[in-house]
């Protein structure tokens, strides 16, 4: 869908991590809207929006944090996607804007929580997993996606080696970023030989769940200096994509990717950095062949033409991205977007992509049974 290119994303903002939460959810969900607004140049009078993304916010919302922060609302939201809902509540921020229901919204995403609240999630997710996932063992996200990987190795040839890279590279970016809490060094045998969690996922595959919120205002983009804006080329979401597959290899990005890239004026040939959601090296590999970076099956030719470090030929997860950073719940969906504003404004510091003029992130989540529901990414370019 064609967004205005007048709005964009004008600041950012996010928290420390931390492995156990130290203090209640609002804190941090405040503490990344604060930064968000201080980046953007903007007093808290200025916000007439807000949007929320986070698993554990019910049963508040939007419009019940909104008295929390004393924010007076012309317009509320809140996400229903899981990870792919950040992306969502930005695109829905700017047809508020166009709409004339806000000038200035603020997007916030993240939770609270650690493994053992990860685990009591997702137990509770939704009825499907609840009625039918949960009492028969079904091993978490963990299981789910070690079934999607094993099928993907076995249809498409593709190997641990080609998915390992993903996880190296992405290493090697959070490195260069003091906010990650996995910085240490990580080769390739690393990964070969870490411990099995979900044959053929192990640990380096996995994401660590912690605490933590990103933050983005959505407002005009003359309300900043040149330089300051990002603007948004074109974005979309789908949910169940396929419906009633089990353990798909594909998802929603391929049914939007060519209108997305139209509506851009720009293919992914014209990217200096990808943002994809990593909740496991293999869903990376399925955005990349989703989003025609390769053809369909070839993502393991692909993975080893290319290398994916902020220096790479491919700068993907510039900031090592959730595998390295840490997943904080519906936060995951945010990180890689706040990650793009980052470097669009060419403020990433020692990670900085040379020059980073335009980038594409993507989104994904929600759990149901048997596949991740929903999708969605936005194309970016340095206003």
């Amino acid at each position: 869908m064609t967004q205005s290119r007048d709005i964009g994303v004008i600041g950012y903002g996010c928290t420390d991590y931390v492995k156990k939460a130290d203090r209640p959810l609002l804190t941090f969900l405040a503490q990344a809207g604060r930064d968000a607004i201080a980046s953007a140049g903007l007093e808290k009078s200025d916000i007439d929006g807000l949007a929320l993304c986070s698993f554990e916010l019910p049963p508040d919302n939007a419009v019940t944090v909104a008295e929390q922060f004393g924010l007076s609302l012309s317009w509320a939201y809140l996400g229903t996607a899981g990870g792919a809902g950040p992306i969502a509540s930005v695109l829905n921020a700017i047809r508020a804007i166009e709409a004339g229901q806000a000038t200035s919204v603020l997007c916030i995403a993240g939770d609270a929580y650690d493994v053992s609240g990860l685990f009591r999630l997702l137990d509770n997710f939704g009825r499907a997993l609840t009625s039918y996932g949960s009492p028969h063992g079904f091993g978490g996200a963990n299981g789910l996606f070690g079934i999607i990987q094993r099928k993907h190795m076995e249809t498409y040839g593709t190997t641990r080696e080609q998915l390992g890279r993903i996880s190296v590279d992405q290493r090697k970016n959070a490195q260069k970023n003091e906010a990650a809490l996995l910085r240490g060094p990580m080769t390739l045998d690393d990964y070969m030989n870490a411990r099995v969690i979900a044959d053929p996922i192990r640990l380096y595959d996995c994401v660590l769940p912690c605490a933590g919120a990103e933050a983005v205002v959505v407002s005009s983009l003359d309300r900043v200096p040149r330089g300051k804006g990002v603007r948004v080329l074109s974005g979309y979401e789908h949910h169940n994509h396929p419906p009633g597959e089990i353990s798909p290899l594909r998802g929603g990005w391929e049914l939007f990717r060519d209108a997305l890239y139209r509506d851009a004026g720009y293919g992914p040939e014209d990217f200096d950095l990808v943002q994809a959601y990593d909740d496991y090296p293999i869903m990376v590999a399925i955005q990349l062949e989703d989003l025609g970076f390769c053809e369909k099956g070839g993502v393991g030719r692909f993975l080893e033409k290319n290398s994916f470090t902020w220096d790479g030929t491919l700068p993907l997860n510039t900031g090592g991205g959730q595998l390295s950073v840490g997943q904080s719940g519906a936060g995951g969906g945010m990180i890689g977007l706040v990650e793009a504003v980052r470097q669009l404004r060419h403020e990433a510091g020692e990670r900085q992509v040379s020059n980073a003029q335009r980038g594409l992130v993507s989104g994904y989540g929600m759990v149901g049974y048997g596949h991740g529901l929903s999708t969605s990414s936005i194309v970016l370019e340095r206003s």
